[in-house]
């Protein structure tokens, strides 16, 4: 299993053979995605095609790369729902806990993560983050919220970014995975977005296509001066308890030292064997 997650890519669920290429991608989570991805023409075939790969034992090995669904609707929850190879299951167009509610009762045990693509989502943040014992995670979906948000770039989306880092903090989640980057070939201006969703409290990012993983691992990794840090502050306070100042002046107290330990366990990372 993978503690801490960063690259998370969607691939479309009626492409069985793209599927089978994202598993050996790289990525820490596969979604395969029923919803946008998928014509309408297309969404029985999907579903069924799913639903054939996580009744599959190497994909419901623990030690395979744990695969998410972005469902379209109730029949795909009740189609994928107790499949063994199914790490869990990512709710579009969320607005309300209720929704959260019907869902879990669907899928009992199920890991649950709700997208957040309207202002009315944005505002609900904290109740469909503390909505279930089942949800794990909660994120924006930033495409649907532009449109009605009427944002035009990056800096529009600070604010919901930060609201729901907020909320999930609040609810006692992971932080939340930004949403993806469209271009797929931009690799500097993703670099950048990454650098400036990380600095909001974002932990991770969604991709749609395998040359951005790469990149995202390294925009949320902590860099070797960051884990040099946290390494000389966790020194410090073995050696002297309580509050201190550094001889280079940077104090340290319980909160510091809480954080310089999160930043040396999401260096040490890695997939177990």
């Amino acid at each position: 299993m993978i503690p801490t997650p960063l690259t998370w890519l969607y691939v479309p669920g009626d492409r069985p053979e793209v599927v089978a290429k994202a598993l050996g991608s790289g990525a820490d989570v596969v979604i395969v995605d029923l919803e946008d991805a998928v014509a309408p023409e297309r969404k029985e075939y999907a579903r069924t095609a799913t639903a054939e790969l996580l009744s599959d034992p190497v994909t419901a090995d623990p030690r395979a790369v744990p695969v998410h669904v972005r469902v379209h609707g109730e029949a795909d929850v009740r189609a994928l729902a107790g499949l063994p190879g199914l790490s869990g299951i990512r709710l579009p167009k969320i607005t309300h806990a209720a929704s959260v509610h019907h869902v879990a009762a669907l899928a009992p045990g199920v890991p649950l993560y709700p997208l957040l693509e309207s202002a009315l989502a944005v505002e609900h943040a904290y109740s469909i983050a503390g909505a279930h014992h089942a949800v794990r995670g909660v994120a924006l979906g930033e495409a649907d919220l532009r449109a009605d948000l009427g944002v035009r770039d990056d800096a529009g989306l600070d604010w919901p970014r930060s609201r729901v880092v907020v909320a999930a903090r609040a609810a006692g989640l992971d932080p939340p995975v930004m949403s993806v980057f469209p271009d797929v070939r931009d690799l500097p201006a993703l670099r950048s977005s990454c650098a400036h969703g990380r600095g909001l409290g974002l932990l991770g990012r969604a991709a749609i296509h395998p040359r951005q993983l790469p990149v995202i691992e390294r925009a949320f990794r902590p860099t070797a001066r960051e884990v040099e840090a946290a390494e000389e502050i966790l020194e410090a306070s073995r050696a002297e308890a309580g509050a201190q100042a550094l001889p280079d002046g940077r104090f340290v107290d319980a909160a510091v030292v809480a954080a310089a330990g999160r930043t040396l366990s999401l260096a040490r990372r890695r997939r177990e064997p």
